[in-house]
């Protein structure tokens, strides 16, 4: 797998995005390459802009014994795999703002480090490994950017 705190290989992933365009078609799945990008954003969003709660006791242990194995492990994610309402994305996005927002995203945490992740804790699963970390940020990435052919 590769690694968000690398420069080499967020280059590379930095790489791929700017290859998307507006009219870039999705190979599966119902989003727009714009809602795409808005989608890949939520999961910084959640650790960045402190944007949502945890989850309440009962949802906080379904989301750890159950989806973090998911989220964090090496598995790859399977094409059309079910996401939490937050990801959800409906309404229309603007490329290039989300674009803009996603590659400033990828820059941040790779200029943060892996020490800076080391056991930080995530909204959703508690504290995380800079593995899991990792894991979490490049196969969602990844993910979506095969999804779309890049």
């Amino acid at each position: 797998m590769k690694n968000v705190f690398d420069e080499k290989d967020t280059s590379e992933i930095i790489n791929r995005i700017n290859k998307l365009e507006t009219g870039t078609q999705g190979l599966w799945g119902k989003m727009s390459v714009s809602q795409m990008l808005a989608h890949l954003n939520v999961a910084y969003e959640y650790f960045y802009e402190n944007k949502y709660k945890k989850s309440g006791f009962f949802k906080g242990l379904l989301l750890k014994w159950v989806i973090k194995p998911i989220v964090v492990g090496d598995k790859p994610y399977a094409k059309n795999s079910r996401t939490s309402p937050e990801f959800l994305m409906t309404d229309e996005k603007e490329f290039e703002k989300e674009k803009n927002r996603l590659i400033a995203y990828i820059d941040k945490t790779r200029e943060l480090g892996e020490s800076y992740f080391d056991n930080r804790d995530s909204v959703s699963f508690g504290k995380l490994t800079v593995k899991e970390w990792n894991n979490m940020f490049y196969k969602h990435l990844n993910h979506h950017l095969d999804q779309f052919g890049v």
